[in-house]
């Protein structure tokens, strides 16, 4: 009887294990396309990268580690590591914060959709227009940069520009300096004196419509003896047919120009030239005195901030990162704050703590999980930024803004043409990203469970 129920008992069981045979290579069947594709895409360039990383430049002489060596002893590699630390540092931090308070903020307006629409629209657009869009708005020229049209209009609405920039002395005419200013006369004057301040330099578009054609003699008023007269003019007749340090027919003042008197090393008395370009600087007792135009009026104009220079070009290119993923991590806070219990908010409100203590001590702390997964993610994605960094740095200050992508492109593409050096800085970034992506992962499979 045991041999006949054995017998059986197997046969009702091959069945199944036909059926599970048969479920096993239909996955794998379907999973195979997969796993091929992930190996040719994935995990051959990853091992072909880490076996080019121990070769030479040229692939044919093996250095072992010596590529890994090198990027110890490379200055420029060396600022791409400090470069992506500072990314890593200050992006993910400053998203994550501004997610937060977006999202907070959000949900007390009236157009909270519109509103998240419009901060999440940079999303939309690539890394490449995003980059050429900021590296026109960086654009030092006022004219053509946005940033710095508003930096220098609000400058010159809070401080004069000056009168003349690029106006100078005509040397050996009366007035003797280093271009720039400022610029005194040769010679000392006592009051009662008149003295004539020709300069050139000023096209005749750069000439206020207030001008007016200066005295041809500008001794003629000098009949107070206790003030020195005279006029700041333009030393250039129409037509270039003047005589220099003479005021000719047609000649105009320089209105606005500020004139001193010095004696000693001090300013005795100061006078902004009329229309006509004459200025009288009384109350002066009697001696010698050098007439002087301050340098202020002859200062270049306020051209705004050298957003690109190498101060700023990496803390220039991380806004331009902020402006794309904002709208990113606050739609995911958002979405997380949805998720909050309510009752627990109301609670705390009905025991009398204020909006700043709920934020802080039941928002943020039920947020804890989602804020992680945010600043997580969004710091894998500052490690591999490379499009916003290659496109906005111009080419003098580009190793100033390089980070570890843009130097491994740069040392093996770019001009480097060192695939050994440059398949040992991909190895080094992939081993940046992976213990954030694993850290990701496993976050995502407890909140799973």
């Amino acid at each position: 009887m045991a041999p006949t129920t054995t017998a059986t008992a197997r046969a009702a069981a091959d069945p199944r294990r036909r059926a599970r045979a048969r479920k096993r290579r239909l996955a794998v069947a379907f999973v195979l396309p997969a796993l091929l594709l992930l190996g040719a895409l994935v995990l051959y360039p990853v091992f072909f990268s880490f076996g080019r990383s121990l070769f030479d430049a040229s692939g044919e002489h093996f250095v072992g580690a010596g590529n890994y060596a090198a990027i110890l002893h490379d200055p420029a590699t060396l600022k791409a590591v400090r470069n992506s630390t500072i990314w890593v540092v200050v992006a993910p931090t400053l998203l994550t914060g501004l997610g937060l308070l977006l999202a907070v903020l959000t949900e007390k307006v009236r157009w909270a959709t519109a509103f998240k629409l419009v901060l999440f629209l940079p999303m939309a657009v690539s890394f490449l227009a995003a980059g050429i869009v900021f590296r026109l708005a960086y654009e030092q020229n006022p004219d053509r940069g946005v940033l710095n049209a508003v930096a220098v209009g609000i400058h010159d609405t809070f401080q004069d520009t000056a009168a003349y920039p690029t106006a100078r002395a005509r040397e050996g005419h009366g007035l003797s300096g280093a271009p720039g200013g400022p610029y005194v006369t040769d010679r000392t004057v006592r009051p009662g004196d008149s003295v004539g301040l020709g300069l050139v330099g000023v096209g005749p578009n750069a000439l206020p419509a207030t001008a007016k054609p200066a005295p041809a003699d500008p001794a003629a008023g000098a009949a107070d003896q206790n003030a020195i007269t005279g006029a700041v003019y333009l030393d250039f007749a129409p037509g270039g047919n003047g005589t220099p340090g003479k005021v000719d027919p047609g000649e105009k003042g320089l209105p606005g120009t500020r004139v001193e008197a010095v004696r000693g090393g001090e300013v005795a008395a100061t006078a902004t030239a009329a229309a006509d370009g004459t200025f009288r600087l009384g109350g002066l007792t009697p001696g010698e005195y050098t007439v002087r135009l301050p340098a202020a009026n002859f200062a270049p104009p306020y051209r705004g901030v050298d957003w690109l220079g190498p101060a700023l070009v990496t803390p220039a290119v991380i806004g331009a990162y902020l402006w794309v993923w904002t709208g990113f991590a606050m739609v995911l806070i958002g979405a997380g704050l949805a998720a909050i219990p309510r009752d627990a908010l109301e609670a705390a409100r009905m025991d009398g703590a204020s909006e700043g203590q709920i934020f802080r001590k039941i928002t943020v702390p039920l947020l804890a999980p989602v804020l992680t997964v945010v600043f997580v993610t969004l710091v894998i994605n500052v490690m591999k930024v490379f499009d916003l960094v290659y496109i906005i740095a111009p080419g003098p200050v580009q190793e100033e803004a390089n980070v570890l992508a843009t130097r491994m492109w740069l040392v093996s593409f770019g001009g480097g043409n060192d695939q050994g050096l440059g398949s040992a800085l991909s190895m080094v970034l992939l081993l940046l990203v992976v213990p954030a992506m694993v850290f990701n992962i496993r976050r995502f499979r407890r909140s799973g469970t």
